[in-house]
Formats: structure tokens, C-alpha cells, sequence
């Protein structure tokens, strides 16, 4: 596929998650995707969604399951059916919204469906010169999505990182579809916090890009992940700190890639600020530990590509460690969180590893 070939067209029209989503939330008259979605329970309907979505995001667990929906009636598991290609599929069994907890893709179906979802990488369809030639920014992950039979989708909610205040301007979000001709943009039928929506869409190969003005100089804010990871040893712990997008597959891959080398993810908060895109921050820690690279760059790199992280050893970790994270242009504190030797000692139990002499 040619990537610097684009078409455009128009659109068409800390407690626990839910275990299901409420059914009052969705009309049981299924004549028409009007009557069943519309007027004050289409309202009712999307400011649940809107209030599931913030609560997933500044949640963050990390145990949220990959073969697993939110649904109407509770639960939908999915099968992966193609291990290298993250590709999975599962069936709604009725009208309603779905959840994808673990990424936040969203469907809202007015009858049974099938679906398979995997996931892309944008570096493979959109080269970096084109990203910077139209000024394009990666604003999501990329989901392979089909649906069987496809009119049954009224909705899919298209998750991105893209944090809605300041100079953002809700007209610069395009949805980007890969096929056989090229890529495709197509304009959301709306743009939420933490998803944009598609209604009665066509699918393919498709995520959110942004679109900025050539020659316009602005901060985008975005909301971020920062990702702490130690690797147990008895006599020097270490650890290796990622500040990357709000991105499930990048998270996803970077969790795959520190499990192969038995790293343990702690529990932590997210930042206390939507965080700039392209901007530089400063690790730093209470125990005057030394710190490789001391300074990130909040960027995207493709899930598959090296993930730039800070490295530091611990020794044993008999003393508490506190972690800050700072914006190095303003100097603002941006994140910081408290590890203590009890947060090794349980995260060693619980993933056991071998050390070799």
C-alpha cells in the first residue's frame, strides 16, 4: 500500500468497573435504530458511556482482561484466534453497548453480531515523512475491526489519548481507514472525551489521527501512562520507568516485553495532568540513585518499535523510594509515586524468577 495516498470523505450520520452495563440504559424496541437509540435514552445512554470511560481511565488497573467485554448482560469473552497477530473474535448476543475494558473500544449494536478485532501498527501504513509533511499526529491505537453482519453496528467508539482542552479543536480528529486504494479519512460523527464515535461505519484497518494546520506551533496535551517496572534480585533490584501515551497495545506490548525478562509492573496513579506532547520531563528519586536517561520524551513509537525507558538499581531496597516525574520546561512536578520494600517483596511472590549464578 502507497503511504503518502489519501482520500477524504464525510462521515455518516477507586471502585471497581460495572460487571455489566445497565439494560435500562438501551431501548428494547428493535423496529428501528432510531427508536431504539435516540431521544432521552440515546442521551441517558452516552452520559453513561462518558462516566464508564473517565472512571476506566484514571482507574488504570493493569489486570484488566483482554478476552473480555463489558456488556449488557455482564461479560463477553472473546477467543483469540491468532496469537501473533493480537486477533480475536467474539459475539455480542444482544442490542446494547459493549466495553473492551482492557483498550476501550466501544460498540453500540442494535442486534447479534460477530466481530474480530486486531491490532495494527501505524508505523507499517503511515510513514514518518508523511506524518510530518501534513502534520499528521498518531492519536490512538489501530484496530482491524469486521462485523457479521455489519449493519448491526450502530456505533463504534474509537479510543485516543488526545486530552479535549486548551487550543485543541474537536474538527482537527479524522478517522483514518487503510485500504486496498490508500488511506481514507473520514470525519467522527463526534468527538468525546477519550473516544470519538463512527456511527453506522464501514470498517477496515482504522484509527484516530489529528490533523493540525501546517506552520501552526501548539501544545497538544495528551494523557499519558507511566509504566514502573522492577526486576527482582536479592542483591540489587532494578528498575526500568516508561512514560509513553495512553495507548493499550503499547502498554499491552511493553507489559509482553518486561514479562519475557521477568519485570513486574507496580501499581501507579496516572499523571496529575493531561501532559504535552513532544515535551521533555525529568526523572528524579529521593535516594539520590543514578538515573539512566534522566530525561524522557513524551512521543509515539509503534508497538513492536523500542520504547524508550529510565533505568536505576536499587541494592537490596531496605528503604522506601520516592519517584518524581518533572516537566523540564517548567519545572512543574507531573507524577510521582512511593515504592516501598513491601511492594517488592509482594510483586516477587507473585511472579517468581530464577536467577542463575
Amino acid at each position: 500500500m502507497d503511504k503518502k495516498e489519501c482520500h477524504e470523505k464525510s462521515s455518516s450520520s477507586d471502585e471497581e468497573l460495572p460487571r455489566r452495563i445497565p439494560t435500562s440504559s438501551i431501548s428494547e424496541d428493535q423496529e428501528s435504530s432510531e427508536e431504539q437509540v435516540s431521544g432521552a435514552v440515546y442521551s441517558e445512554m452516552h452520559q453513561m458511556i462518558s462516566s464508564i470511560y473517565a472512571e476506566l481511565h484514571f482507574m488504570f488497573k493493569q489486570d484488566y482482561k483482554y478476552d473480555q467485554f463489558l456488556g449488557p448482560e455482564g461479560n463477553v469473552d472473546a477467543e483469540l484466534i491468532n496469537k501473533s497477530a493480537n486477533k480475536y473474535s467474539l459475539r455480542f448476543p444482544t442490542a446494547g453497548w459493549y466495553l473492551w475494558s482492557a483498550t476501550g473500544l466501544g460498540f453500540v449494536v442494535r442486534d447479534a453480531v460477530t466481530v474480530t478485532i486486531a491490532f495494527g501498527s501505524w508505523s507499517q501504513h503511515l510513514g514518518l515523512d508523511l506524518q510530518h509533511h501534513e502534520q499528521w499526529l498518531v492519536a490512538g491505537p489501530l484496530f482491524a475491526v469486521t462485523a457479521e453482519p455489519e449493519e448491526a453496528v450502530a456505533e463504534i467508539h474509537l479510543p485516543h489519548f488526545i486530552s479535549l482542552q486548551g487550543e485543541v479543536d474537536v474538527s482537527w480528529f479524522l478517522v483514518a481507514h487503510f485500504k486496498d486504494e490508500g488511506m481514507v479519512l473520514q470525519r467522527p460523527s463526534r468527538v468525546e472525551p477519550f473516544y470519538a464515535v463512527l456511527e453506522n461505519p464501514s470498517f477496515s484497518l482504522m484509527g484516530i489521527l489529528l490533523r493540525i494546520a501546517r506552520g501552526t506551533r501548539l501544545s497538544i496535551p495528551i494523557t499519558s501512562n507511566t509504566l514502573l517496572y522492577f526486576h527482582p534480585h536479592p542483591e540489587d533490584v532494578k528498575f526500568h520507568l516508561y512514560l509513553v501515551p495512553s495507548d493499550a497495545l503499547l502498554t499491552k506490548m511493553i507489559d509482553d516485553e518486561e514479562d519475557r525478562f521477568c519485570g513486574v509492573r507496580l501499581q501507579t496513579s496516572p499523571s496529575m495532568q493531561p501532559l504535552t506532547f513532544g515535551a521533555h520531563y525529568i526523572v528524579s528519586n529521593s535516594a539520590h540513585l543514578e538515573i539512566i536517561p534522566t530525561e524522557l520524551k513524551l512521543s509515539y513509537r509503534s508497538p513492536g518499535e523500542i520504547q524508550p525507558f529510565s533505568k536505576f538499581y536499587a541494592g537490596q531496597m531496605k528503604e522506601p523510594i520516592q519517584l518524581e516525574i518533572t516537566d523540564k520546561r517548567h519545572g512543574t512536578l507531573v507524577w510521582k509515586t512511593v515504592v516501598k520494600p513491601v511492594d517488592i517483596q509482594l510483586g516477587a511472590a507473585s511472579a517468581p524468577c530464577t536467577f542463575s549464578g
